[in-house]
């Protein structure tokens, strides 16, 4: 750490997430969207300036800057433990505290989607920049966290473009949302249908919906359980018994009912394409067993996809983001780099300025005292320039001789004085060569 940077603020990052801790403490932990407004004042009254937090499922972590690290870090981990309703003592084992280089390269790799549960998440960043916006709000975004942020967002930019760390599904339920996009494109055109109400089938229904399908029905033999998931999913009801004249209106058809024999048929489906006019429909069968004809498969135009097929195209999506996670890390890791870099040399502008003023300040007095002699203005301002850095080099021998200091130190103090006057170093000569003239 530079000297003077100790009373800057500095990133520090406090909490607990998917690796650290217990699913139960983090449920503890997390801050609901109505109770962020007086977390965020408590963080405030405790004493910190700068501060985001971040509240999901896979963390509930305070992103900060602060100058005092350890006294900031007890308070943070304080309000937690009061929003939690828990003692201090009780995080302790689960609750992790980042500073500096280590809290900027983790604020970089949350924001990038690197450090979640699923690597490669689109929403992550949003979540990001949700809790930055209301952190703004509350007037706890100051200047040293906001540059760290905009970094970060700089960072996730080139992940996101730079590598397919986010393209492809991971999980069921998203692989049959992207499968329906590949086959129907904008799956807002598209009509989708829901039979049964299981759980795979209402997760792999939510999917759809976010994925742009904007008109599904639910289905159910019993019209009491399609009536409460099409309230949950809020979206529309439709008769068990018309099934026939619903598919052939139907882009995408899920299934998850279960039955012990087919719901879906391949005359059904056959008829249907007919209607259609061969235009093609995608079928996903959550059901087990399967509620749908495996024969309907060899008809042309449908595409019937049940949970193992879902599956391996979830694992090979997998595997191409655990691929690509290594080329985002490298991204990051330049990143952090580079922000560090230019943070350094902003942290050095303060120390040139006041030198800068020292020099002017000795240049203007030696000039009032030589008159128009330049010869004697600039032995004078030399003399008067290298005078304090004399003693004080003098004093520094002196203390590391009677302290034993090495040969080494004083080799890494000169090299140190030609790194900042740019000056050469001297030729090896026979003699050791130093004469005392310099």
């Amino acid at each position: 750490m530079a000297e003077g940077d100790t009373n800057r603020p500095r990133p520090l990052v406090v909490g607990a997430n998917h690796r650290s801790s217990s699913l139960m403490l983090r449920d503890r932990l997390f801050v609901e969207d109505d109770a962020m407004d007086g977390f965020l004042r408590r963080l405030h009254d405790a004493g910190i300036g700068q501060a985001i937090v971040m509240s999901t499922c896979d963390r509930v972590e305070i992103q900060a800057a602060e100058s005092d690290h350890e006294a900031s870090a007890q308070r943070i981990a304080a309000v937690l433990a009061e929003h939690a309703q828990l003692r201090p003592s009780d995080l302790a084992g689960q609750v992790y505290v980042l500073s500096d280089e280590e809290a900027v390269r983790h604020i970089f790799a949350v924001a990038s989607s690197l450090d979640s549960l699923v690597i490669g998440e689109p929403q992550v960043l949003g979540q990001v920049k949700t809790s930055h916006r209301v952190s703004s709000e509350a007037g706890l975004a100051g200047s040293e966290l906001e540059r760290v942020l905009q970094a970060a967002y700089g960072c996730a930019k080139r992940v996101r473009t730079e590598t397919a760390v986010g393209q492809r599904p991971v999980s069921i339920a998203a692989a049959a949302a992207a499968l329906a996009r590949d086959l129907h494109g904008d799956l807002s055109r598209c009509r989708g249908l829901l039979i049964g109400a299981g759980d795979m089938g209402e997760l792999v229904a939510r999917d759809m919906l976010d994925a742009g399908l904007s008109h599904l029905s639910v289905t159910h033999p019993t019209e009491t359980r399609a009536e409460t998931l099409a309230r949950t999913l809020d979206c529309h009801v439709a008769q068990f018994d018309d099934l026939g004249s619903l598919l052939p209106e139907t882009d995408i058809v899920l299934t998850s009912l279960g039955a012990r024999s087919h719901t879906i048929t391949g005359p059904m489906v056959a008829d249907a394409l007919k209607q259609r006019r061969n235009r093609p429909m995608f079928l996903v069968d959550t059901g087990i067993p399967g509620d749908i004809d495996p024969a309907v498969d060899g008809l042309g135009k449908a595409f019937l996809y049940d949970l193992n097929d879902l599956e391996r195209v979830a694992m090979e999506g997998r595997a191409t983001r655990e691929s690509e996670a290594r080329a985002a890390w490298k991204i990051l890791d330049a990143e952090v780099a580079g922000f560090l870099k230019h943070r350094a040399e902003r942290a050095a502008v303060p120390a040139l300025v006041r030198l800068r003023r020292h020099f002017e300040s000795v240049r203007d007095g030696v000039m009032a005292e030589a008159g128009n002699d330049a010869d004697k203005a600039t032995r004078l301002l030399i003399n008067r320039l290298l005078h304090g850095p004399s003693e004080a080099l003098r004093g520094l021998g002196a203390d590391s001789e009677a302290a034993g200091t090495e040969k080494a130190d004083w080799e890494a103090t000169e090299k140190l004085l030609r790194q900042v006057f740019r000056e050469n170093p001297p030729p090896d000569d026979d003699d050791g060569g130093a004469d005392g003239s310099r």
